[in-house]
This record gives C-alpha cells, structure tokens and sequence, in this order.
C-alpha cells in the first residue's frame, strides 16, 4: 500500500469508491457495514457485495461463509493472495485489481482526427463518449461524483479503435469537465492491464483491491 497523494485513508477511500462507483452505475448506494459497506449487486438479482477496508483473516472467512450463495461477493482493499486463501473451491477470483487515486491537474487534451467527443452531465455521473466519422462508439468512460472525488469506471475502447490514444482521452476529458465542475480528486480500480495506462497518466497505485465471487451453479 502506498500513501494517497489526496491525503486521505484508506477506509476513506474505499467507502467513496463505493459511492461513486454507485453514481456511475445508477444503483442503489452502499449500506455502511463494519469495517466496509454492502451494495446490491443490482435488481433484479438478490445478490450483494461485501466490501472491507478493515478486517481480519478469520472475519474474512467468516463473511465468505455467510455469503456462500451464487453470485454474492467479497472485495477487499488488500493482498489477492489474503483473500484467494480464505475462499473454498465454491468460489472464483476476479481478475485482479488496483485501488489508485490522483489529485486533478486541469489540462488540454486532442481529439484524434476523424473522431469527436461529446462530454454529458446528469446529476452526480458524467459521461464522456468518443465517436468514429463513421458512427461507430469508439470509446467511453464514466465518472460519479462523491464530495471532491470523482470516481472512474467502465473506461472501455472498442476493438476496432484500439492503440490510438482514445482511453486516455477519454480520461483527460473527464478530469478536465470534473475539475469545472468543483472535483479535486481522481479515485478508480484498475484492472492489471489498466494499471501501467493509468500510471502513465500520473495516477498512484494505493492497495491490491481483489474480489471473489460464489460461482453460479
């Protein structure tokens, strides 16, 4: 774990995740729980997920026990390897993940030739959509807001317009609307591949964020 340049915990962290992560998805918003929250994976399933900035091992194993129906799901801000050893073979671990955060630096940004951006705002999420000439959704990403944070997630280039900057467009957009609208920070869970683009970006690994999940039968 490394300190967030943001100057806030890691349990701070975490419960704004969630809450932006929920602006982004337009779902319910996470019911604080000790030592995390719980969050509706969304209707009209009855499945949930469990999310802990604070735990022990035997507290870990025991909320996997509890939760042990398909489709639920625990996440914790911490080593993959912790939470891969408390799950029975009913389970399956995500692909990894990575809490990372940034504080926002306005700056320009270029849309690539032949493709134009188009930046919305709703409430607390903002979407950011990049269009080929020929129609085509070339790439995506969303931000929720919470307080100062704004907090990414779905950023997504479709195949075909791989390679040609347009994630980290998509990005610059985003930090650049969310610091008019107010927000000083950046919070997202990457991916492992999404890790080094980020990075590249100026963004700060801070913990392993894995994820299990109750295999469905």
């Amino acid at each position: 774990m490394t300190t967030s340049p943001t100057g806030h915990t890691l349990s701070d962290l975490t419960m704004t995740w969630g809450r932006g992560r929920a602006h982004s998805r337009i779902t319910a918003q996470p019911e604080p729980i000790e030592g995390g929250y719980r969050v509706a994976v969304g209707p009209p399933s009855t499945e949930v997920r469990e999310v802990f900035h604070t735990y022990t091992p035997e507290g870990l194993a025991a909320t996997v026990a509890r939760l042990d129906t398909p489709g639920n799901q625990v996440m914790i801000a911490g080593p993959n390897e912790l939470l891969e050893s408390l799950i029975p073979a009913s389970w399956t671990m995500d692909q990894g993940g990575h809490l990372m955060s940034v504080v926002f630096t306005p700056a320009g940004y270029a849309i690539p030739e032949g493709y134009r951006l188009i930046v919305e705002t709703d409430g607390p999420l903002t979407v950011a959509r990049i269009f080929h000439a020929n129609g085509d959704l070339a790439a995506s990403a969303r931000l929720g807001r919470d307080a100062d944070f704004g907090v990414f997630d779905k950023v997504i280039t479709a195949p075909a317009h791989q390679r040609r900057g347009l994630g980290s467009t998509a990005m610059r957009a985003l930090t650049w609307h969310a610091c008019a609208l107010g927000m000083r920070y950046g919070l997202l869970v990457a991916s492992d591949e999404g890790r080094a683009l980020y990075e590249h970006l100026g963004w700060t690994f801070l913990s392993d964020f894995p994820g299990a999940r109750s295999k469905q039968d």
